[in-house]
This record gives structure tokens, sequence and C-alpha cells, in this order.
């Protein structure tokens, strides 16, 4: 069969990716570099991928990689540069971004981010998955760790994301009949813990529906810019450029 070349549409369906990650960050990630990309390896081994079906190969890295996804580390959106990384690596395959600065300012811990948006990457690469759900007029956002995203448990002594598992998604589960997340704490479909939150697309736009009124609160004060979850409404991912990276850096 001749080879046509990647159709980058599919993001490499039925092979297991290779994930990129490079820190750009010139601030400390509270965890040596080496150390959390080991620990996310075995979770995605050992706690992603036996439930979802998501295998990767994290591979540490400098920048972008041929023909691999990645994961790059930044301090904000801010820090020159970090817009031109966009949605996709230059090769147009998945990308996440985990901006530091502003994960420490949440008072939120980098290692949960960057699983936060690991494994969400893996369930949804190309950000634009979605379920029909317990509301017939909604449509409900295929996020594996907003609903869930204040919890966390240790991988190799690193607090990792809690996410949720494929039954969430479900509604013909009876409430504690089988296991909707890592952490069992859900008890049902669509369930949203208090900490958590849910992106839905009703009456013809993108919201959040969130679990108490403490994370709405909260949620309004952060800075999402550059997030996965702010891009399902631009419906357009457009590809990183290398070149317009250089040129920022050497401006900043």
């Amino acid at each position: 069969m001749t080879d046509r070349g990647t159709i980058f549409g599919a993001f490499n369906q039925g092979g297991v990716p290779t994930i990129a990650c490079f820190n750009k960050a010139t601030v400390a990630l509270g965890v040596g570099f080496d150390t959390l990309i080991t620990a996310m390896q075995v979770f995605v081994d050992r706690h992603v991928a036996p439930v979802w079906g998501t295998p990767a190969r994290l591979i540490r890295s400098r920048g972008f990689v041929k023909g691999a996804w990645a994961m790059v580390f930044l301090d904000n959106a801010d820090q020159p540069g970090a817009l031109a990384y966009h949605d996709l690596t230059p090769d147009g395959l998945p990308q996440a971004k985990v901006f530091v600065k502003t994960t420490l300012a949440n008072h939120d811990l980098v290692s949960v981010s960057a699983s936060h948006e690991l494994v969400e990457m893996l369930v949804d690469p190309a950000i634009n998955l979605m379920s029909t759900g317990p509301d017939p007029k909604v449509i409900y956002a295929y996020e594996s760790a907003d609903p869930v995203e204040a919890l966390s448990f240790r991988v190799s002594g690193i607090p990792m994301t809690d996410f949720v598992y494929p039954a969430y998604f479900e509604t013909f589960h009876k409430p504690g009949s089988v296991p909707f997340d890592r952490l069992k704490k859900v008890r049902r479909p669509f369930q949203i813990l208090s900490g958590g939150y849910q992106i839905v697309f009703k009456n013809g736009r993108w919201s959040q529906v969130f679990g108490s009124a403490s994370k709405k609160r909260r949620f309004a004060r952060e800075d999402r810019r550059g997030h996965r979850s702010e891009l399902r409404a631009a419906k357009k991912l457009r590809r990183a450029s290398k070149q317009e990276i250089a040129r920022a850096e050497r401006r900043g």
C-alpha cells in the first residue's frame, strides 16, 4: 500500500503518539522537570490508558519534535512568544500548554495542571468531542478532568489530577453502580464536584456550569487565556509557527 503521509486531522489514530515535553518557563515548577515527566508517564501507563485506551510515550525535548504531539511549559500568556504557540504543533498535531506562573498565582500545583492538560489532550485531542446528557437541550463537552479538577492523587510521589471515566458520560448508569472517576468521588453520571465545572453548549453558545458558587467565583478570577478549555468556541485550531515564536522571543 502506498504511504500517503500523516493525516493530521486523524491525529495518528491507531498508533501510540509520542508527546514532546519541553520547558520554556523561567520560574521553578515546584518539582524537577525530569521527575514530573517520568511521573506523568506512569500516570498515563497505570491510570489513564487502561481506562480510556489512550497510551502515549512522553519524551523530554528542547522544542517541537517532527511528527510528535507536544506539551510546552510557559510562564503565562503574556510571555514573549507564548501566544505564537497557538493550539497545534507546527506539524498540525495536538499540543497542550501549561502556564506555570498563572498556575502558581492561582495557588495550584504545576504537576496537577500538567496532568490535567495531558489527560484531556489524550481523550479529546482535537478539542471537539461532545456528548448528550441529562438535559436534552444541552450538549456537554467531553472534558475528562474539569468536573473533578480540584482533586488529585499521588503518582510516584507527585500529585496528579483526578479524572472521570467513560461511564461518566453514560446516563444509563445508576448512581454508585460503576466507577465514574479515578478517586471514586463521583456518584453518578455528569455529577460536578464542588471544585469542578463543566463546559456546555446551550442556546447557541458555550458556557460553564459550576459545582459550587465558590468555584464560580474562583473561575472568574483566573486567567484562562491559551487553555484548551477556552478553544472550543473558536471552532478552529491554529498551528504554532517556529519563526513567529523565535521573532517574539528575540523581541522579548
